[in-house]
């Protein structure tokens, strides 16, 4: 049964997308990864992301944006030095389509290079900057690069490839901005294009979770339309909570703690804020109780990242000592939090509540979201399709729908989806279903109320003896004990049964806790068959991705030659 803020939720949302309305939404036919079809739009969106920049700057022109360390910019700042790496990078030849990867931690540079070679008509490939000189080399030639711009770490090992063909422009990242982009912006300066929202736009790399990366290609109006679809969102609840009687009592600003090069960061997280008017306060590196600092110095109003980071901040000893109250909301995404957490969250962290997102680099991070009460209500679930531009389905491996409450992959389709793999027709056609579903690779269903619940990934399920074990549910059984801090379920060969569950358990190391506890303690939640096989107990935290997931892949190589060789 719907819940009251589902109800004034969806209200809300048909009058902000009401004809004249400020998101009035239309029908139209737009390219994508299965040919052209019709979808839902937002009728006035800016066509381009060029145009998005140019409209907000200027509306938020003298406003505050970036925080950096000492250094503070404006919009109209930032703008301005966006403006002047678009008219170096089109005076050294980089034109429409061309690929300008971007090498960086975040900071300011990174910033002005990603909206400048966007405004020149360039594509912005955003190149993960925790990848070493042969995955850096693997991406730089598969996308078939013209131009890399890279800061300082970047730049040595970008050294260490052999006959590097695109030109490095190197960044100091650490000065100024209008110094940091001074290599850059020397030389002669060109025209800038006339931009629509068919020319492509980003490529951002699949985190590599199952497999090799590969780049996906977004247009102007797919990314346009991701961030519109989170701003969406934000207006629906900023209505409610003024309706309530509680307007925000604090500019907005936000703690940008996960690398731009991921899709949180770059669409949900720096991309909306251009439109909300919100302050940027960057953290090179995650410290959890550097950022309890910077969450009270600066007035944070909204906290996201992934679902370690926000727990973190709940048990660290010296909470009290830090003012949090100005965050009202604690946001998760790129994994489940475990249900305990969502509890905790809501009761312990003084006012800020829980909500989390579930989306794709693929679908330009949109998909569904789980607010406030109704996720703590729900707090397995992702929550429902993002309105007014998502549309979420169950499908079988034909790309039918199942019965509502079975489980099938999840499909999302909105405008907002990627174009294609870049140079990967076969991948892309798999990848997406005839009528334009984006296969996500993860299995869920749908409850009565239209709400999304994971359960596993599509490969990533054991088969024991014939019974499926969902490694999703033996990691969510671990998390409940309170010593757990991190867990990677997967399977290991056994002669007998085919596969058997296996787990590394990174602990508090001020609780000390052997594998026969967790073994005990898991008999208590979880039927025997589930139990894993094999617990390793790593001291250390364990290795992640770019995009701050956990490496399973690289995780299950170790362990599993670490067993055979048993």
């Amino acid at each position: 049964m719907p819940t009251e803020l589902d109800r004034r939720m969806d209200a809300t949302i048909e009058a902000l997308t009401a004809p004249g309305a400020m998101l009035e939404t239309a029908t139209r036919t737009v390219p994508g990864a299965c040919g052209a079809a019709e979808r839902t739009v937002i009728a006035a969106a800016p066509p381009t992301l060029a145009h998005y920049f140019a409209h907000y700057c200027t509306v938020h022109r003298d406003a505050e944006f970036v925080v950096s360390g000492a250094e503070r910019l404006t919009y109209g700042a930032v703008y301005d030095a966006a403006l002047s790496v678009a008219r170096s990078l089109a005076g050294r030849g980089i034109g429409r389509g061309d690929r300008v990867g971007i090498a960086a931690r975040n900071s300011p540079a990174w910033i002005a290079t990603y909206m400048g070679t966007l405004i020149a008509g360039g594509v912005a490939t955003l190149l993960n900057g925790w990848w070493q000189a042969e995955e850096l080399q693997a991406a730089i030639a598969d996308v078939d690069c013209a131009l890399i711009v890279a800061d300082g770490p970047r730049a040595q090992r970008l050294a260490k490839i052999p006959g590097l063909a695109p030109p490095v422009i190197v960044v100091d990242d650490t000065a100024p901005l209008p110094d940091a982009i001074a290599p850059l912006t020397a030389g002669p300066t060109g025209d800038l294009p006339e931009l629509t929202g068919d020319d492509l736009a980003t490529i951002l790399f699949t985190s590599g979770s199952t497999g090799q990366s590969k780049g996906a290609l977004s247009d102007h109006r797919a990314v346009v339309a991701g961030t519109f679809s989170f701003l969406a969102q934000t207006l629906t609840m900023l209505n409610i909570v003024t309706a309530d009687g509680n307007p925000p009592k604090n500019p907005p600003a936000t703690l940008l703690t996960i690398p731009l090069f991921h899709v949180t960061a770059e669409v949900p997280v720096f991309l909306q804020s251009f439109a909300m008017g919100r302050r940027l306060v960057l953290m090179p590196k995650w410290d959890v109780v550097e950022a309890m600092r910077l969450i009270e110095r600066e007035k944070v109003t909204y906290f996201i990242g992934v679902p370690l980071m926000s727990y973190e901040m709940l048990v660290h000893p010296d909470r009290a000592r830090f003012d949090l109250s100005t965050v009202t909301d604690f946001g998760a995404g790129g994994a489940p939090r475990p249900v305990d957490h969502v509890r905790r969250l809501d009761k312990e962290m003084g006012g800020g509540a829980p909500l989390i997102g579930y989306g794709l680099t693929e679908t330009n991070a949109v998909g569904t979201g789980n607010w406030r009460s109704n996720y703590v209500n729900k707090p397995a679930s992702c929550g429902r399709a993002s309105r007014p531009l998502v549309e979420v389905a169950i499908i079988d491996d034909a790309g039918r729908a199942v019965p509502q409450g079975a489980r099938g992959e999840i499909g999302i389709r909105s405008v907002a989806n990627i174009r294609s793999y870049w140079n990967r027709p076969a991948e892309t056609a798999a990848a997406f279903t005839a009528d334009g579903y984006f296969r996500s690779g993860d299995i869920g269903y749908l409850d009565e109320d239209g709400y999304l619940f994971i359960v596993d990934r599509k490969k990533d399920i054991i088969i024991r003896g014939g019974e499926n074990i969902s490694c999703q549910e033996v990691e969510a059984a671990l998390y409940l004990h309170p010593a757990v801090r991190e867990a990677a379920v997967f399977g290991l060969a056994d002669e007998r049964l085919g596969e058997v569950p296996a787990a590394v358990v990174h602990c508090d190391p001020a609780t000390p806790v052997t594998v026969e506890a967790l073994c005990a303690f898991l008999a208590d939640h979880i039927a025997a068959f589930k139990i894993p096989a094999r617990i390793w107990l790593s001291p250390e935290p364990l290795p992640r991705l770019g995009t701050e997931k956990i490496d399973k892949v690289g995780l299950k190589a170790r362990y599993r030659a670490e067993a055979l060789a048993a």
